[in-house]
């Protein structure tokens, strides 16, 4: 297919790589243009193109409530298309976004506790998963839910996993201390179990900030001195140790990211914000990539928190905005703010995310 505009003519690859770079619901109001466009959501390649270009262009997912906490909405923070607001009304259920990974969400129900979705927000596609057998709402420990919930996407294969663990509770009787973890599988449409022994624990933002990297989920725990992996390879729980160099000190918080597909920590201190990047996975080769002071947003740094980032930029959320800093330029920069008060912290509830076309059937 060419494309005439005037006297030139677009070939087909440019018409692509064009297309590749749109939102995808401009990409499906397209379908209708031509028999090859409608067809480009179902060609490997072309998802493969779009994926791989949405990956430089990652995006924060925040749920903002109200002053009363009666009601909620998502918005998308988006470094080049500005702010948009994101439903989840297709899933017809009341939910709250518990992962993020490769444009697909990880949601539990609200009225109905061991009920999970995965569902990419853009194509509106979703999955509701199988309960596990394990009655996961009687089992966890100390609230009936989860310590621990995971999204790993594999996008090469397009295939998933979600991962619910935490410790674990017979029903009746007190925890034994045990771990228990759950693993669903998106090939086999079933769940997984396997135990073992975590004297692990973790803050709210160690929770959120799961990165899927080399086919693992990695978790910060709270003495932020390692990191907890679980490798979906072998089912199988290691720690990571963090260099010396890097949690050396007082009074700096760290958090764990993603970075161009390696694991990367931030820490943050009164006066800095260090990005160290995992150059080397399987060495454990640490490096410090930039050294960003925080001098002209200083008021804000007790309360700011890394959400998302790529070599280019970093997105941040504090109580009621959300701040974007540009590597390059060392320009930062108010992406969204909220104008009334809100029940709970814009920070508690992001996520990383990026727009993709990933499906989740």
């Amino acid at each position: 297919m060419d494309i005439m505009r005037g006297d030139g003519i677009f070939p087909d690859e440019v018409v692509i790589q064009i297309l590749a770079r749109l939102p995808v619901k401009s990409l499906f109001r397209f379908k209708t243009v031509c028999k090859l466009w409608n067809r480009l959501s179902l060609d490997k390649y072309f998802v493969q193109l779009y994926n791989e270009v949405s990956r430089k262009n990652p995006m924060i997912l925040v749920e903002v409530s109200d002053s009363y906490g009666s009601k909620s909405s998502l918005i998308c923070v988006d470094n080049l298309r500005g702010v948009s607001e994101f439903s989840l009304s297709f899933l017809n259920d009341r939910v709250k976004v518990r992962a993020s990974c490769n444009g697909l969400l990880c949601c539990s129900s609200i009225p109905d506790k061991g009920v999970f979705y995965v569902c990419n927000p853009v194509t509106r596609e979703y999955r509701l998963l199988p309960k596990s057998r394990e009655r996961p709402v009687t089992r966890f420990y100390p609230d009936g839910e989860a310590t621990l919930v995971g999204l790993a996407c594999d996008a090469s294969f397009q295939k998933f996993n979600v991962v619910l663990a935490g410790y674990h509770r017979t029903f009746g009787h007190r925890p034994d201390g045990s771990f228990i973890c759950l693993v669903f599988d998106s090939e086999l449409n079933k769940w997984r179990k396997f135990v073992s022994l975590q004297d692990d624990h973790f803050t709210h933002m160690n929770k959120n900030q799961v990165v899927f990297v080399n086919n693992a989920l990695h978790w910060l725990t709270v003495s932020s001195t390692y990191i907890l992996v679980l490798d979906l390879s072998c089912d199988v729980w290691r720690k990571m140790e963090l260099p010396y160099d890097l949690i050396y000190g007082n009074g700096y918080r760290i958090y764990l990211l993603d970075f161009d597909g390696c694991l990367s920590v931030i820490k943050i201190s009164e006066a800095w914000m260090n990005i160290w990047v995992l150059k080397d996975y399987w060495k454990d080769e640490w490096c410090m990539v930039d050294k960003v002071s925080l001098r002209c947003i200083r008021g804000m740094v007790p309360g700011i928190f890394p959400i998302s980032q790529t070599g280019e930029y970093v997105f941040l959320a504090t109580h009621k905005q959300i701040l974007v800093y540009h590597c390059k330029s060392q320009v930062w920069k108010e992406m969204y703010s909220v104008k009334y008060s809100s029940t709970l912290p814009l920070w508690f509830s992001a996520h990383a995310y990026r727009s993709t076309m990933f499906s989740c059937n």
